[in-house]
């Protein structure tokens, strides 16, 4: 994240820590929820797995019980300290702390990446960046997935402003009532293939009501 996002979603991340979970206990998602927890592990099944920006692991715990080996990684300590207590495959799990945008050696041996919830914290002029600095640090041919959130009326937090760029930021407010912006975008169909194109060959976009699930294979 260094120099890629505001010091306040950091500082936003690490105080909703303990809390962030909660946002996968909304009634009406519960039913693509399971669908994801059993699509994701069947994708990465056997892959040597890089996780980018994990968060609390919610989606590590899933993916390692048939991935060979998943690195993850986040900014955030907080969150990491929470994402090792998850009930995880012994012995095929490691976290580290590490900027999303340059993971260094982490990439070793993987043959595949999952971000989830990650893209839509990226600004618009950083995107092509980071999908670059992804793309080569993994071998040609490795499967990556990228999960988000679909904008929905009624159950997503609205949209506050929009920036010069485009980029879109919700207020949101933690159980100790703190309020703080957060970048939050939500790309169309047609931006997510025109980012991924440089990089990506047999890209396949499934959409459900409140997720996208972006999955192709670098060229």
């Amino acid at each position: 994240m260094a120099g890629t996002v505001t010091p306040q979603l950091e500082t936003y991340y690490a105080k909703r820590a303990a809390e962030y979970e909660r946002i996968y206990e909304k009634a009406e998602r519960q039913e693509e929820l399971a669908w994801l927890r059993g699509r994701l592990p069947a994708l990465f099944e056997g892959r040597r797995v890089l996780e980018i920006a994990c968060g609390t692991g919610y989606w590590t715990q899933f993916i390692a019980r048939r991935a060979a080996r998943v690195t993850a990684c986040d900014i955030n300590e907080a969150v990491l300290e929470i994402a090792r207590e998850k009930p995880l495959p012994k012995g095929r799990v490691t976290f580290a702390k590490a900027d999303a945008f340059s993971p260094g050696g982490l990439c070793e041996g993987c043959d595949a990446a999952f971000a989830g919830f990650w893209w839509s914290h990226v600004r618009k002029s950083d995107l092509a960046r980071w999908l670059a600095s992804m793309a080569k640090s993994l071998p040609s041919g490795a499967l990556v997935a990228m999960l988000d959130n679909r904008y929905v009326e009624g159950s997503s937090t609205p949209v506050s402003r929009r920036d010069a760029e485009g980029n879109t930021y919700q207020v949101r407010e933690l159980l100790s009532g703190e309020k703080h912006e957060v970048l939050k975008n939500f790309p169309t169909a047609a931006e997510l293939a025109e980012a991924v194109r440089p990089h990506a060959h047999e890209a396949h976009l499934e959409e459900t009501q409140y997720y996208w699930l972006l999955v192709f294979r670098l060229k």
